[in-house]
């Protein structure tokens, strides 16, 4: 895996990529393409002037699950993880109550109407703020490329570069959560599926108003597991390409082929496939999901050698492939995710992106306390 940059007049961003055996090194090891991830620094830099958001005073618990408290070993302990998923260690969490399934277009629209929220990708970029994320005399990038956007994915006709993304990723004006693909889409007919193009700062938003909160990544990979002891995937350690389809992921070759072996070529409703033992939908695959973990790679070697008790992430984030931009972790793969190119669905694996960022294949769920 190398890491290039992409110029500002092609994606506005510069952007890591990853390919389809990474070697464990510090250098690469946690930088990951937006295919499998939106692994990319703050390419938005907008801020958001809406009214600050109101905590909700009661919490709703309908269409969450209660997650018992317990112990776990947090990480991989086979050969298939980056390096900043190693070394598992043993993990203590509290109870909680988690959202069964990823945020829907409803719900989010729920949200939008009460409060007049208005998402990352429906602002103006910043170019003064994104500068400061930039090298040192990076030229301004033509006014066009300055538009309320956000990216796109956009398959290929043919095989292409593994480690090229801006050959399947587009910079689409118009693009947001009301219009997933561009302005000439929307989502009439798709209330019941996971809301996108959304930015970790409209997630939380979402949580705040919701009363509720993010996950941590301890929990979300906790509540993943369901239970099980140290398998590759929430069902256990059987391929999702093997069998029945398990979770909404890319069948085929990327990106340019997708056989839509589980019928969906893009993001699929909620509950579209069978949940995980604690009830839990679409904790692999489908979209990514945020958590209010600040990213270092390092991080789990801080927390071995004893047990950890709600761990909250780092205290600031570092990326060293990226170390202007302060990163956010996501979880759980997405309808991109694809064994040959990136097997995100793992239930260790760690992603990273900045909070204003973006795109297609990022959503989220919410989390509550046990009160």
């Amino acid at each position: 895996m190398r890491y290039q940059t992409i110029t500002l007049g092609l994606l506005l961003l510069a952007i890591g990529s990853c390919g389809k055996k990474e070697e464990k090194t510090s250098a690469t090891a946690s930088t990951e393409s937006m295919s499998c991830a939106s692994s990319l620094p703050a390419r938005f830099s907008a801020t958001n002037t809406a009214d600050p958001i109101s905590t909700s005073k009661t919490v709703s618990y309908d269409g969450m699950v209660k997650i018992p408290d317990g112990e776990f070993l947090m990480g991989a302990s086979d050969d298939e993880g980056r390096e900043d998923e190693y070394p598992q260690h043993r993990v203590k969490v509290n109870g909680f109550w988690m959202d069964a399934t990823e945020v829907t277009n409803a719900q989010f629209e729920k949200f939008v109407k009460a409060t007049g929220y208005v998402t990352t990708a429906e602002i103006k970029p910043d170019w003064q703020e994104i500068k400061k994320q930039l090298p040192p005399g990076t030229p301004k990038p033509d006014k066009s490329v300055l538009v309320a956007a956000s990216l796109v994915f956009v398959p290929t006709t043919t095989p292409v570069d593994l480690n090229n993304v801006a050959q399947w990723w587009s910079w689409t004006e118009g693009a947001n959560w009301k219009h997933p693909s561009g302005p000439q889409s929307d989502i009439k007919g798709k209330e019941n599926y996971p809301v996108v193009h959304i930015s970790w700062d409209d997630a939380n938003a979402y949580a705040k108003w919701a009363g509720k909160r993010l996950p941590t990544e301890a929990e979300w990979e906790f509540a993943s597991r369901g239970g099980l002891v140290d398998k590759k995937y929430f069902w256990g350690n059987e391929a999702p390409e093997q069998g029945k389809s398990k979770a909404n992921t890319w069948d085929g070759k990327f990106p340019y082929l997708n056989s839509a072996k589980d019928k969906f070529a893009g993001a699929a409703p909620v509950k579209s496939f069978p949940p995980n033992k604690y009830g839990l939908y679409d904790m692999a695959g489908n979209v990514w999901e945020w958590c209010s973990d600040w990213y270092t790679p390092e991080y789990y070697k801080e927390l071995s050698g004893s047990i950890a008790n709600n761990p909250k992430g780092p205290s600031k984030s570092y990326d060293p492939m990226e170390p202007r931009v302060p990163k956010k972790v996501v979880r759980g793969g997405s309808f991109l995710c694809n064994a040959s190119y990136c097997k995100g669905y793992r239930v260790t694996a760690r992603m990273k992106s900045s909070p204003d960022t973006s795109l297609d294949h990022t959503g989220f769920r919410c989390v509550a306390d046990i009160k």
